[in-house]
């Protein structure tokens, strides 16, 4: 059975963003289903370490899982007080106490279902006047609004928060991980600096995405 499993794993593994999305509350019963679990999340995870626009991604996902074509990442304002920008946030921003930043808390959606939520500190200083009027009065996610500037993304952190198989995994009879699984509430969370093309750093990001990235066809309405 090891023999199988060793087999089957490279497989499984290999999908990306292409793999299809189940629509269930929780994953199927089976070793072979939570193995497609864990490559469909290590696939997501690498497709946004891999670019630089966390919207840009998001689309792509939602037009090969939305189950309704045309659908558009929407951003949608999250209401609340704004967040002070600490030592920390100032420091990646490469900006001194006294420096302007602005704040803004958006969650991105692929139709009904929300995919991510993200806090952003950004220097309105380094966007034009039509950068600043979009961020501060439409719901234009800031992907879009700055991607005349050119940016590239600078991760700091990376953290996979589901973990449809445990570590050391490999080393067990498929036996011991086949149950169902429950992903928790947030499955990933990103830290990253937006770097404009002269080095600048324009914005910092705090992303946390949703476990509706592993529902959406049930989310977002399939096809009639």
């Amino acid at each position: 059975m090891r023999m199988r499993v060793a087999a089957a794993a490279p497989a499984a593994l290999a999908l990306t963003l292409a793999a299809p999305v189940r629509a269930h509350p929780s994953w199927p019963d089976g070793f072979v289903a939570r193995l497609e679990a864990q490559a469909l999340l290590q696939g997501l995870n690498a497709d946004l370490l891999g670019h630089d626009s966390a919207t840009a991604t998001l689309q792509r996902f939602c037009d090969l899982h939305g189950g309704r074509p045309g659908l558009k990442i929407a951003a949608r304002r999250m209401p609340g007080p704004d967040k002070p920008a600490g030592e920390a946030e100032r420091r990646e921003l490469q900006v001194g106490p006294q420096a302007q930043l602005r704040y803004r808390r958006v969650a991105l959606a692929c139709g009904e279902a929300t995919l991510s939520q993200a806090d952003n500190w950004y220097r309105p200083d380094r966007l034009t006047p039509e950068m600043n009027r979009l961020l501060d009065d439409t719901d234009t996610p800031f992907g879009v609004a700055a991607a005349p500037l050119a940016y590239r993304r600078r991760t700091l952190a990376s953290n996979v928060l589901a973990r449809p198989l445990p570590e050391g995994w490999e080393r067990q009879p498929p036996q011991a991980n086949a149950g169902p699984w429950t992903p928790p509430a947030q499955i990933l969370e990103h830290r990253a600096v937006l770097i404009t093309p002269d080095g600048i750093p324009l914005s910092l990001v705090v992303e946390t995405y949703s476990a509706a990235l592993l529902a959406l066809p049930e989310a977002v309405g399939k096809v009639p």
